[in-house]
């Protein structure tokens, strides 16, 4: 029998702007492309035809959101569901690590499905690539970020008593493929976070790009691309739009 030949590394990643869109609605999306590769790789594994593995990258803002992860409290939800009707906000338990956090209007979502098999089979460097396109990203826009260690995510002022969170991570991986994401604060209703513990941490706070810029309102479509171009550098990734 001949011996199968590993697939070429796929770097293209498809991307696709999904606008604002229902949480479930996007988590099913994602599910279906997570899928996809999944289910590519697994057929590879049977077969002496080996096919590329797709990437995809997808970026969403949703209407107000809480999503606890699965090793999350739900404790962490500080209202009940009467509460969440009169804002307007649903609320899901998911299959991706970290606590409690919010989504809604003004927050950049992102999504990568990627074959980390196309790219490098390392979850820790994975994370800290994602939050670096952010911590790039914000430093285009004149705001000084960085990690918190033992914290994922992106921070500003770090070690003192005005440290506040910009950036959330939370993730999923199997078979070295991944789902789930980051959310960086453009310019949300920071009040929806006063109902949780964001992401399970404690008496930190939560700020985003407007505040910090002190302005009434940011171009997303900038941070989006500025974003989009460290991602690309620092995945070695082409991105292509998909439609």
């Amino acid at each position: 029998m001949t011996a199968s030949v590993s697939p070429k590394k796929n770097k293209t990643v498809l991307l696709q702007d999904l606008g604002l869109m229902d949480y479930k609605e996007a988590w099913d999306f994602q599910e279906s492309l997570f899928q996809e590769v999944v289910n590519t790789k697994m057929s590879n594994r049977r077969s002496e035809i080996q096919q590329p593995t797709q990437n995809h990258l997808l970026l969403v803002e949703h209407p107000h959101v809480y999503t606890l992860g699965k090793s999350g409290d739900i404790d962490q939800l500080l209202i009940n569901n009467k509460q969440l009707a009169d804002k307007k906000a649903a609320f899901y338990k998911i299959n991706r690590g970290g606590d409690i956090t919010y989504h809604g209007p003004g927050q950049m979502v992102v999504y990568p499905i990627l074959d980390l098999d196309n790219f490098f089979t390392d979850i820790h460097k994975y994370l800290r690539l994602l939050e670096e396109a952010a911590i790039l990203t914000l430093a285009d826009f004149g705001i000084s970020a960085t990690r918190s260690v033992g914290e994922t995510g992106v921070w500003l002022d770090v070690g003192t008593p005005f440290a506040r969170k910009i950036c959330a991570l939370g993730v999923k991986a199997s078979r070295w493929v991944t789902m789930h994401g980051l959310a960086l604060n453009i310019q949300p209703d920071l009040g929806y976070f006063d109902h949780i513990v964001p992401c399970g941490i404690q008496g930190k706070a939560v700020t985003s790009m407007a505040v910090e810029c002190n302005t009434p309102s940011m171009d997303i479509q900038k941070v989006k691309t500025h974003f989009l171009n460290h991602f690309q550098d620092l995945f070695g990734a082409q991105l292509q739009t998909s439609s």
